[in-house]
């Protein structure tokens, strides 16, 4: 069940991001006086197709894709620094957006398998915070602090993959997490809500329920220093999500949680959705997008947690279909199940994660 979760996540999180695609930037009137009372129910087209992702999931993808490098290098050398290495994926990422560092910067090796799929080398709307933060970089691993205060939602949008491959404790996943976000985001809020989504999604993939795994995500977050506005949104969207008797209404979430655009609203209202959806997947995603906010990261993020308690199997076979890089995306969950597992080949973990 596990590689199901695993590959669930990612693929959750893809479908519910190119689901918020077309709405991302309209607000709720707008999304109903364009796709009837209900709101957007199905894929429609962005980017010049149908089903397309955005950079949530080209980002989750470079986060899994740096986990699975420093997993390789680990192995092989014995030694790593995981967020350094997890950001030097990030600048690959930087360079299929059309972006260069400037002279002087850190150099980047454009190899290994994500590199090499042209699809991902498409602007989608890229967060300007995670391209500033990426362009200025001057050595792997600094976080953002020093060089910005943002709080927006580029952080915890592509944590998802921390919880995927075991790196210690709850704690340390929870660290990690809030690592890989404050390379980009230099506000508590923008970073330890990552924190919470990739210690949340470690319980999912280990079997918890979602209640279970956000008690233990949150007791952690409590011991963080800057976590009040996390803390309060989360104990906003779980008190509106009830006890599952009934569906907030999209008033209801943007009211009480806001448009997603910061981390602690982006995570807030994926898990009031996840939580008001229980087994029905895509009702929690159509909930998590028919809002006026960034709808595509709230989908996202909603489907991450919904894909790792339900499976892949839960996700509609119409959506995936449709999805682009759909093999591509199950592939990178398939690789992080073998890592975490200890059943990756080491030849061909090398050959497509290479640990230089």
């Amino acid at each position: 069940m596990a590689l199901s979760r695993r590959i669930g996540c990612l693929l959750g999180g893809a479908v519910g991001d190119a689901l918020g695609a077309p709405v991302e930037f309209m607000s709720l009137a707008s999304i109903r006086a364009s796709f009837g009372p209900e709101g957007i129910r199905d894929y429609a087209p962005a980017y010049g197709r149908v089903g397309a992702i955005t950079d949530d999931t080209q980002m989750t993808l470079f986060t899994a894709e740096g986990l699975l490098r420093a997993w390789v290098r680990q192995r092989e050398k014995g030694i790593c620094h995981v967020p350094s290495v997890v950001h030097h994926a990030y600048l690959r990422w930087l360079l299929t957006q059309g972006e260069r560092l400037g002279s002087g910067r850190v150099a980047v090796a454009t190899n290994g398998w994500l590199w090499s799929l042209e699809a991902l080398h498409h602007p989608r709307a890229p967060g300007r915070t995670c391209l500033a933060a990426l362009k200025a970089a001057k050595g792997f691993g600094q976080p953002a602090a020093a060089r910005n205060a943002s709080k927006g939602c580029g952080g915890v949008m592509r944590a998802a993959p921390v919880g995927l491959l075991p790196v210690g404790d709850l704690d340390a996943v929870f660290e990690l997490g809030v690592d890989v976000a404050a390379l980009t985001h230099g506000h508590p809020s923008g970073s330890l809500p990552a924190g919470v989504l990739a210690a949340t999604v470690a319980g999912l993939i280990e079997g918890q329920a979602l209640p279970a795994a956000l008690d233990d995500a949150t007791a952690l977050l409590r011991r963080r220093a800057g976590a009040e506005e996390t803390l309060r949104a989360l104990d906003t969207a779980r008190g509106l999500a009830g006890d599952g008797s009934r569906t907030p209404t999209a008033e209801e979430i943007e009211r009480a949680l806001g448009g997603g655009w910061v981390g602690e609203e982006a995570l807030a209202i994926a898990v009031c959705c996840a939580l008001a959806a229980g087994s029905d997947l895509a009702a929690g995603l159509r909930l998590a997008v028919n809002h006026s906010g960034d709808s595509d990261s709230t989908g996202a993020i909603a489907g991450n947690l919904l894909g790792a308690v339900l499976g892949d199997a839960a996700i509609p076979a119409a959506w995936l279909a449709a999805l682009e890089l759909r093999d591509e995306i199950a592939q990178v969950g398939a690789d992080l199940d073998a890592a975490a597992t200890g059943l990756f080949d080491p030849g061909e973990a090398w050959a497509r994660y290479p640990g230089h």
